[in-house]
């Protein structure tokens, strides 16, 4: 309750006059002391309710909500620079101020007299009112302070929002530089094609029309710049669509321009008659022509156009026709003798490219072949030890994870030279697999190889498998025996024996993620041979030589 409102029933004029004093001394050392609150310039649009004089309560959204004794009752806001009426009533200083000037001296609660000279400010409900708790008007901000710290809060809080001097668009103060750089629909950018400046919205307006911009021709699909392309397709471009050279003389085909030469050769004759009855229709013409002006002109009979042509400085002027008819002429042997070139360049190219597809395909040939060679060398080198990198392993267990079947096979290798040659199978268990499900399954099999005829079969010896931990060496090993009996270490009679011999349940997946078994997306996998030749000499009855005496 504000100083006035203490004593109001026992002041008169000059008391009043005391108390306003008293009021505005203390609401001058506020706003000195800063704890007033004012509006800046981008935020006056939500604070204020019109010009500085006519200022309406503060918009603004309170936390918990406004008490109806600080509602001004005209703007039904918060009340802002609150002043009272001798009446006991409070109200902004800008609402009552354009109340009374516009509706009269009154109280527009009460209807009491009241003038100007009689509000006072009420200093107690502005500090109560600035000491209330509001949200951020900012969308996106959760935010609360005091009323009078509001003003700094927004003008720093990185939810405000600004409008982008280029579209228009209402956009966060803090995000309006990479606003106007990258996101902007009317920021300039160049092209970087021919340099043109223009703005970001007309971009595909530009590159439709764009000199320099690569575009691919409709017909054989060559990449080039805009500019190039008309001459393109009308000089270069063999798929070109393009009409008969003897199109002038009747003839209607249209065709590719690299099948004009065999077009060319086979309606030869066609183009002959369509030429010779162009001729003959054009001599017609110039006779007829020379029919009605001899007789029009009651002479005699007048030659022909090509007689006339023939007979050069004769009794009248030469006929043009004739002169037509004779640049015709050459036009036909020119372009018989183009056709005949023509036909001769494409029968050499057609045997050269020929040529080149059967030297093309013999060099992919031999390189397939010295890749085999090179690759068997390797596979002989390893000496019953192989190390498999199985590489990408991310991407396989996506697809197990995802239920299809992932099998992989390595690739062949030699226990020594000579010696068998073996490979390896890595099968990952999807998770719906019975009694194996998420695990990794690994087999041997045996291969044939360069030294097959030379060895004992079955394979008899020792196996060691392992999965390696790439950091610590704590590597995963299982070791077994052959089994002679067993179709998977007979002598193959495929490229790869379909029988392998291992471990369904090998390694859990789980166990994978308590080591470094899988590095860099690489899984490595180790295979170690130990074939057993005496023994397999022994059990198939072969005894060893004994010294003889030497002669």
């Amino acid at each position: 309750m504000s100083c006035y409102e203490l004593e109001k029933d026992s002041l008169d004029g000059a008391r009043c006059g005391v108390e306003l004093s008293g009021c505005a001394a203390a609401m001058e050392k506020e706003r000195d002391s800063g704890f007033g609150f004012m509006d800046t310039s981008t935020y006056s649009s939500s604070l204020q309710g019109g010009t500085q004089g006519d200022q309406q309560g503060y918009d603004v959204e309170f936390d918990p909500p406004l008490e109806s004794k600080y509602e001004c009752p005209i703007c039904l806001m918060a009340l802002r620079a609150a002043v009272q009426t001798p009446c006991g009533h409070r109200f902004c200083r800008g609402c009552i101020e354009k109340s009374i000037r516009d509706a009269g001296q009154k109280c527009p609660v009460d209807n009491e007299i009241l003038t100007e000279d009689q509000l006072f400010p009420d200093n107690f409900a502005k500090r109560e009112i600035l000491s209330l708790t509001v949200r951020c008007p900012n969308t996106g901000c959760g935010h609360k302070m005091e009323l009078r710290q509001l003003e700094v809060h927004v003008a720093q809080c990185q939810f405000a929002t600004v409008v982008c001097p280029l579209c228009q668009q209402a956009v966060w103060k803090n995000d309006l530089d990479d606003h106007k750089s990258n996101q902007c629909s009317r920021r300039l950018v160049d092209c970087p094609d021919c340099m043109t400046r223009f703005v970001f919205e007309d971009s595909q307006i530009h590159e439709q029309q764009c000199p320099l911009a690569n575009v691919v021709c409709e017909y054989c699909s060559m990449e080039l710049i805009r500019d190039q392309l008309e001459s393109h397709c009308d000089t270069d471009c063999l798929k070109a669509p393009v009409a008969c050279s003897f199109s002038y003389f009747g003839c209607p085909h249209k065709m590719q321009r690299n099948d004009l030469a065999q077009h060319m050769q086979e309606f030869t004759q066609m183009h002959m008659r369509n030429l010779a009855e162009f001729l003959r229709s054009r001599s017609m013409l110039g006779g007829s022509a020379g029919a009605a002006s001899a007789s029009g002109g009651g002479g005699g009979a007048v030659a022909s156009c090509e007689d006339r042509a023939g007979a050069g400085s004769g009794a009248g002027p030469p006929c043009s026709c004739g002169q037509e008819l004779q640049h015709l002429r050459e036009t036909v042997v020119e372009l018989e003798a183009r056709l005949v070139r023509q036909d001769h360049q494409l029968r050499e190219l057609s045997i050269r490219s020929e040529t080149q597809v059967t030297q093309l395909a013999e060099v992919r040939k031999q390189a397939r072949t010295l890749e085999d060679t090179v690759h068997e060398l390797e596979a002989q080198q390893c000496q019953g030890v192989f190390i498999w990198r199985v590489v990408g392993f991310s991407a396989h267990l996506r697809n197990q994870e995802a239920g299809q079947p992932v099998v992989i096979h390595s690739p062949g290798f030699y226990t020594g030279r000579p010696g068998y040659k073996l490979c390896l199978r890595l099968h990952l268990q999807t998770p719906t697999a019975p009694r194996c499900s998420n695990y990794i399954s690994l087999f041997v099999h045996t291969m044939q190889g360069e030294f097959d005829g030379q060895l004992s079969w079955p394979f008899q010896g020792t196996i060691r498998l392992a999965i390696l931990d790439q950091t610590d060496g704590k590597h995963h090993v299982e070791v077994m025996e052959t089994k002679p009996d067993l179709l998977a270490f007979q002598r193959p009679t495929a490229q790869r024996n379909p029988k392998g011999f291992g471990y369904v349940t090998f390694l859990h997946l789980q166990a994978l993620q308590q080591g470094q078994f899988v590095l860099d997306d690489t899984l490595l996998v180790r295979c170690e041979a130990t074939p057993r030749f005496d023994a397999c000499l022994r059990r198939e009855g072969f005894q060893p030589r004994g010294p003889e005496a030497s002669l």
